[in-house]
């Protein structure tokens, strides 16, 4: 698996889209037309491509999102529903997936004028484009649909025998390798989109090129402008198939480089922005509060998971702080004592972690205590979280009263943390260890964010265990040097850290396996992280215990039978993965303090894929004023409750669409 190219922001400034997500209606809000009909904010990168079956960054998706349709889009409850495809049926073996398309599905040019109509070959040139262009999503189905990665290996050129069929006119089918409930929603990414055969030979090679005319549009809107580190604008296409639920007629968005953060607030107190990403920790900060104090929401955490990642088997030390082989060797064998990343892991604050990212008021807020979200699925009425945390107790005393939940500082418990050094210490003693043992960590020194969270992990971690047990030594470098060997890293040999926080995933489709399979040590796209080599360092693996882990997940991806004990196994392997705490859970994308004229909750949720929040603006109606905080919280706490009822609705509607 390659996700290098879905990056994720770890020091840099994140930008939210003022578009928040159901439910909440206003008397202000716009029905097409008049001063509710344009919104306008930032971007921050542009995209290098629209060539969306082949390219994968976000900066690709978050523009063709808002341009091309694929077979399903996500509601604001985050169901998968129909887009192009207007009904779908899966075979009783969950093998094949037959999707009807809608009769009214067609392409437009760059100027709004009908094309062609979108037929089912569209769907199967699309994916034919995608395997000879070696696209960087080719992760997401190779393995899945029959006879795919034979065409892509070069086993066979003739592309028939690939499990995408176009039937008749109207009529799309995949058949794949093994059952996947979560097949559907892969038709939210972007290599699962059609695309106009005679459009694509005319093209050639700028086909998806960054300007207008390089693509075909069957979605909600046209690019009207794309100027690199200038503007991207959208208006509303008149012909698509869904005009109804286009609310806004113009997206201008304006390019921001970060270098001036409070100009956003300042821009939207000027009326120029739609909405605005706000600063807690900027100094204009207290005015800001005082003016918009009744109007800061947070927006929901998303599904990127940030986290730190201990080094079990670190071979480089050109950025160290230690001066002997001794203290390289009782680092080393510390890191390899559970009780000792235990007692680190409850040690660690992340409440003043992410305050000096987002402040005192969102730190909370931020929070994230598992790799895969609590909400993530449900299993029965249940979330994943809760079940995974029901299983977590079985690990041991040291979990109990520990709360998994999003948005709370569950993991930080500094009599735990305690405890467990005390354990750890005595067994560390007796195999000759030295302390205090000194842990490297890498800090990105231009991102004053990244110093200043960095500096915050060691004031907790020291305070609670004691520099004569423990001392975290902070190495500030440049950031090509940094990122290459941490997030960039490839192989083990090349992680020179005990400990990083540059490490993050985010899901590709609706299965718990999209995080907990990364860390395989098989297999993992991540295991590299902690120092296990895929296939290799098996010994490693097994001393700390991943073997036993890659049995939980591949008997839990085995499990095609039923989905609620398919997720109660990837629960059992999320509670082996908190216990193991080689992981240092930290924080998620979202949560973040926003101001916004956006109506809350009318736009498209989804964890994965290119049709939902916060770049996806189908859907979205604004209003004159800025959002009431007070009226956002309580209609969030409606729209929770509602999410849950429709997802569990959704996994049981499933069955009716079983031929």
């Amino acid at each position: 698996m390659n996700k290098k190219t879905k990056l994720l922001a770890l020091a840099g400034i994140t930008l939210i889209s003022a578009a928040t997500l159901a439910a909440c209606g206003s008397s202000k809000e716009s029905s097409g037309g008049g001063e509710n009909s344009t919104y306008t904010y930032v971007y921050s990168s542009d995209p290098s491509s629209l060539d969306y079956t082949v390219v994968n960054k976000n900066t690709t998706g978050e523009v063709v999102g808002n341009l091309v349709d694929g077979l399903l889009e996500n509601d604001p409850y985050g169901n998968y529903v129909p887009s192009l495809a207007e009904d779908w049926k899966v075979s009783e073996d969950g093998m094949t997936y037959t999707y009807t398309l809608r009769d009214d599905a067609k392409w437009y040019t760059a100027d709004g004028e009908e094309y062609a109509d979108i037929v089912a070959e569209d769907f199967v040139t699309g994916m034919k484009h995608a395997a000879d262009a070696k696209s960087e999503a080719l992760y997401l189905v190779q393995d899945s649909i029959v006879g795919l990665a034979e065409y892509v290996n070069g086993e066979t050129d003739d592309f028939s025998t690939v499990g995408v069929k176009a039937l008749d006119d109207k009529t799309v089918q995949y058949t794949l390798k093994k059952p996947e409930s979560y097949w559907n929603s892969k038709m939210t990414m972007g290599i699962t989109f059609p695309i106009n055969a005679e459009f694509l030979a005319s093209k050639g090679e700028d086909f998806g090129a960054p300007n207008a005319d390089s693509i075909l549009y069957s979605g909600p809107y046209l690019l009207s402008a794309l100027t690199a580190k200038s503007s991207i604008e959208y208006t509303k296409n008149p012909n698509y198939w869904d005009a109804d639920n286009v609310h806004v007629e113009n997206i201008k968005l304006t390019y921001f480089d970060g270098s001036d953060p409070e100009s956003l607030v300042n821009n939207f107190a000027d009326g120029v922005y739609t909405g605005a990403r706000i600063y807690p920790n900027s100094p204009s900060y207290k005015s800001v509060k005082e003016k918009f104090g009744d109007n800061i929401i947070y927006t929901p955490q998303d599904g990127t998971s940030y986290y730190g990642v201990f080094n079990v088997n670190r071979t480089a030390y050109e950025h160290t702080a230690k001066t002997t082989d001794a203290q390289k060797e009782s680092t080393k064998k510390a890191i390899m004592n559970k009780d000792f990343r235990q007692a680190v892991n409850f040690a660690f604050d992340r409440t003043g972690y992410a305050a000096q990212d987002v402040g005192e008021d969102a730190a909370d807020k931020t929070l994230r205590n598992t790799l895969t979200p609590e909400t993530f699925v449900s299993i029965g009425e249940e979330t994943f979280g809760a079940v995974a945390q029901k299983e977590l107790a079985a690990y041991g005393d040291e979990w109990k009263d520990v709360d998994l939940s999003d948005g709370q500082n569950g993991l930080y418990h500094p009599e735990k943390a305690k405890a467990e050094f005390e354990k750890a210490k005595a067994a560390l003693e007796a195999e000759g260890v030295e302390f205090p043992i000194h842990l490297d960590v890498p800090v990105y020194q231009s991102s004053e964010i990244f110093v200043q969270k960095a500096a915050s992990m060691k004031q907790s971690i020291e305070s609670t265990l004691g520099t004569e047990n423990v001392i975290l030594d902070l190495h500030q470098l440049d950031e090509d040097t940094f990122y290459s060997i941490t997030f960039y890293a490839e192989t083990p040999a090349q992680n020179d850290y005990d400990l990083s926080t540059a490490a993050g995933w985010g899901p590709d489709y609706q299965d718990p396996s999209t995080y907990l399979d990364i860390l395989n040590p098989s297999n993992g796209a991540t295991v590299h992280q902690i120092g296990i080599a895929p296939g290799e360092n098996q010994d490693i693996a097994q001393a700390v215990g991943l073997d036993k882990y890659e049995e939980l997940t591949q008997a839990a991806a085995a499990e095609n039978s039923s989905l609620k004990k398919r997720y109660e196994m990837y629960a059992k392997a999320e509670a082996w993965l908190v216990d193991s705490s080689l992981l240092l859970m930290t924080t998620s994308k979202g949560a973040s303090p926003t101001v916004t004229k956006a109506v809350p909750f009318t736009v498209g949720y989804g964890w994965s894929g290119i049709k939902s929040s916060p770049s996806s603006f189908k859907y979205m109606k604004l209003q004159s004023d800025a959002v009431d905080a007070k009226e956002y919280e309580a209609e969030l706490e409606k729209w929770k409750e509602e999410k849950a009822k429709s997802n569990a609705k959704e996994q049981e509607d499933f069955e009716n669409h079983v031929e």
